[in-house]
């Protein structure tokens, strides 16, 4: 594994894999997961979305993959408002690199990235289960897509995992978003050193600090605000923001003076 990616050969591929591959010049990295057969599903903007109102939109509009002028014979046409497609690897890809993300990573290894959504510190399931998640959100959906909540990588995590995020107002498992919030919240957190210090190497390793620990906290297998959620129960809970534990009621006694 290198410290930016983990590049890899296609046939070094199996069902289960999570894989990538980096758009515009490393801006983003649309995620899917193998399923053998030189298939991916994977999760895209096609169908309804919650955009951010940003130039982000446009960037990641331009991240997914390219629709060929041609029609690919094996790739699944999307259905209306159902962003889970199935694609051929080579249309997955849209002439890009292929990447494996990385999982049960250690701490080291994973603060050592430069950039998030590479790898995770989660455990990934056996990889029948992955597949059999994603084969099932194929026919059945992932919910609304969202840069920030609900994007390829959540996507692409969930099947993995199984895990969500309970709270569906903060961020969602993927480390691309953390990535994109964690930068100016350092510098935002790092300013105050201004006050006491102009020297320029202690703000920056503040600011790295800062970085580092924001993603560390964020990563889905640190988290606490998460939720094993069996895949044939999430277009339910997605649907009705039932993405909550439901704590075992104890049994109650009366009491000796009652």
């Amino acid at each position: 594994m290198g410290l930016l990616s983990n590049r890899v050969e296609r046939g070094s591929l199996k069902p289960g894999d999570h894989i990538y591959s980096w758009r515009n010049a490393y801006v983003y990295a649309h995620h899917g997961i193998y399923v053998g057969d030189d298939k991916v599903i994977h999760f895209t903007r096609r169908g309804q979305e919650v955009g951010t109102g940003t130039v982000l939109d446009v960037i990641l509009v331009s991240s997914g993959p390219s629709r060929p002028r041609v029609p690919c014979a094996t790739c699944t046409p999307p259905e209306d408002g159902h962003g889970v497609v199935s694609s051929c690897l080579n249309c997955f890809l849209a002439g890009g690199i292929l990447y494996r993300f990385e999982y049960a990573v250690s701490p080291a290894l994973f603060l050592a990235k430069a950039r998030g959504g590479t790898c995770t510190l989660a455990v990934s399931d056996a990889d029948d289960l992955v597949v059999h998640r994603a084969k099932y959100l194929l026919d059945n959906g992932f919910g609304c897509y969202n840069v920030f909540k609900n994007n390829c990588e959540d996507f692409a995590i969930y099947c993995k995992t199984g895990m969500l995020v309970l709270d569906q107002s903060t961020l969602g498992q993927s480390g691309q978003a953390v990535s994109i919030i964690g930068g100016p919240l350092a510098a935002v957190l790092s300013t105050p050193l201004r006050l006491v210090t102009t020297n320029v190497y202690g703000m920056a390793a503040t600011a790295i600090g800062v970085y580092c620990a924001s993603r560390y906290a964020a990563d889905i297998g640190m988290r606490k605000d998460v939720v094993k959620v069996p895949v044939e129960d999430l277009t339910r809970r997605l649907a009705t923001g039932l993405l909550q534990v439901v704590e075992p009621t104890l049994p109650t006694f009366p009491s000796p003076n009652s």
